[in-house]
């Protein structure tokens, strides 16, 4: 079975539900339809600022949306029928076991959404909880097995949060942890995960500020006959200057093939919008100015 995609891959994920939910808009709990439309008008200013950056000249064939079904089910339908690259999630927000958000149902609903890409978010460290990491496992090998066997590409972000023991060794300091500690930590998993049946197209993987850690995770995304798999920086809701170093970083290395940033894109932009200080355009636009900024950064790096 080949797998792999290596084709540039420039996203913008907005497929954001818990954050959200609790802290845009400030609500817990269960929904009201009203809410949900809200929250789904939301994403469509998202999609608008997708849409200008476009038209603004960042390039079809490399740019692509991450959208969840729940708030953005429209937006799926819209980007398929334009012929967008999509990305949809199958993962329960916000939690710290991988689970399907659906449940049995997994399969329906990513052919109902029929996105590009099918993505998960897990967390795994290779040294925690071996019972649980081993569950995880299971339950993604089942999901890659069936993407696989229906011809579409698994987008896998990776998270490695860090246990105790790994922090107190660096005496609690979690930039210490990010820059020493995760990125052996990431390749780790990659092996674990691979060894367990588990194969993912795109690895998207937390900032890493030196280039040969960037190096040690292709390697491994890479390993055994992998070497059309692709890897991109998520940007982790990072300021500016961090999410241009990740980008300037990564891109030098080959293997590397785009990005997604969300958050960073576009937090700042709606929260200024929903609190009236600019209109919907605006944010749109600013939104787009981003994005395209991040698309330009890792081109120019890449181009050196």
């Amino acid at each position: 079975m080949t797998v792999g995609y290596d084709r540039p891959l420039y996203i913008l994920p907005f497929d954001h539900r818990g954050s959200f939910q609790t802290k845009l808009f400030g609500w817990k709990g269960a929904l009201s339809p009203e809410q949900t439309a809200e929250i789904a008008d939301t994403k469509q200013v998202v999609y608008e600022g997708f849409k200008k950056a476009l038209a603004g000249g960042v390039p079809e064939n490399k740019a692509g949306i991450l959208v969840d079904e729940q708030f953005g089910a429209a937006i799926l339908r819209d980007a398929k029928k334009h012929g967008y690259n999509t990305s949809c999630p199958a993962e329960k927000s916000g939690q710290d076991e991988f689970d399907f958000e659906y449940g049995a149902d997994f399969g329906k609903h990513i052919e109902a959404m029929d996105p590009n890409f099918c993505k998960v978010l897990v967390r795994y460290n290779p040294e925690g909880d071996a019972a649980l990491n081993r569950t995880q496992a299971a339950r993604l090998k089942k999901l890659s097995d069936y993407l696989h066997s229906h011809n579409r590409l698994f987008m896998f972000e990776l998270l490695v949060p860090a246990e105790k023991a790994q922090l107190d060794k660096v005496g609690g300091d979690k930039k210490k942890y990010d820059l020493d500690v995760r990125p052996g930590l990431m390749v780790q998993t990659i092996h674990q995960l691979q060894d367990a049946g588990v194969e993912a197209d795109v690895w998207k993987i937390e900032g890493l500020d030196r280039q040969d850690d960037c190096k040690k995770v292709v390697a491994a995304a890479h390993r055994g006959g992998r070497e059309k798999v692709g890897c991109i920086i998520l940007g982790r809701g990072e300021d500016d200057k961090k999410v241009r170093e990740w980008l300037t970083t990564a891109a030098h290395v080959p293997g590397f093939i785009g990005f997604a940033v969300g958050r960073t894109s576009f937090w700042d932009p709606l929260v200024d919008w929903r609190g009236k200080k600019i209109s919907r355009e605006a944010a749109a636009a600013e939104i787009a100015r981003r994005y395209r900024e991040w698309v330009d950064i890792f081109e120019k790096a890449r181009a050196s």
